[in-house]
């Protein structure tokens, strides 16, 4: 059995739709996050040290815990990959760009939106009120000189990219495209997808998957706050 330490409204969406597209047992423990802050609450810290989401525990093998997306997600189809055809054969041109689009989620794509979202807080309370104008003004600064410009590149070279073939990794849909469903959903919430048409078209096969939909019944989709 694993357990999934879901955060409500984060990136460990991404772990329960691979399990459901695994077609494997799993239990989901929720955690709210502080209202003020918006962050994890203190009892994350108690399955993790660093105390963020996702993060599983594999019951059969110990209790083991791991920790990060794409270490999950590696994790979950290396165990289970038998039950699933998840990622492409080995050596293959679809395995490289799998073993790509698995790292560059989280190492290049979500840096930036993160950013966004921690900048655009800057004129919102828990701010002192006095310190919202310039938190304001500098959040538009940042976000016109360095993040759109930057978010633009990486959306402009996923669409391009997606011109191949309608998933990352090529024409099958692998664990790759899960990983990457989550920076598009972060992009889609703000409208940045308007002008990127197989980006749009990419997300919307991904909720036409049986396993897909049975996540959102469980859990959710995405949203920013």
């Amino acid at each position: 059995m694993i357990k999934v330490h879901h955060l409500e409204n984060s990136r460990s969406q991404r772990v329960v739709w691979l399990l459901e597209e695994l077609g494997v047992d799993y239990e989901i423990v929720t955690y709210w996050r502080e209202a003020r802050t918006m962050l994890a609450p203190a009892s994350l810290r108690d399955v993790h040290p660093l105390g963020k989401s996702p993060v599983i525990t594999d019951e059969a093998r110990d209790g083991r815990v791991v920790a990060e997306s794409g270490a999950i997600l590696e994790y979950l189809v290396e165990r289970f990959e038998a039950q699933a055809a998840l990622v492409p054969p080995a050596g293959s041109e679809a395995r490289e760009r799998y073993r790509f689009w698995l790292h560059h989620a989280e190492g290049s794509a979500m840096p930036p939106l993160v950013m966004r979202l921690v900048f655009a807080s800057l004129g919102k309370p828990p701010v002192p009120a006095l310190a919202r104008p310039l938190g304001r003004l500098f959040a538009r600064g940042v976000e016109r000189q360095f993040l759109a410009p930057q978010i633009r590149r990486l959306s402009d070279y996923w669409e391009a990219e997606l011109e191949r073939a309608p998933w990352f990794a090529g024409e099958a849909f692998s664990a790759a495209d899960i990983q990457m469903s989550f920076p598009l959903l972060a992009l889609e919430a703000g409208g940045g997808l308007a002008d990127h048409p197989r980006l749009r078209a990419f997300l919307a096969a991904c909720r036409e998957r049986p396993a897909y939909r049975r996540t959102v019944e469980a859990v959710g989709e995405f949203s920013l706050p």
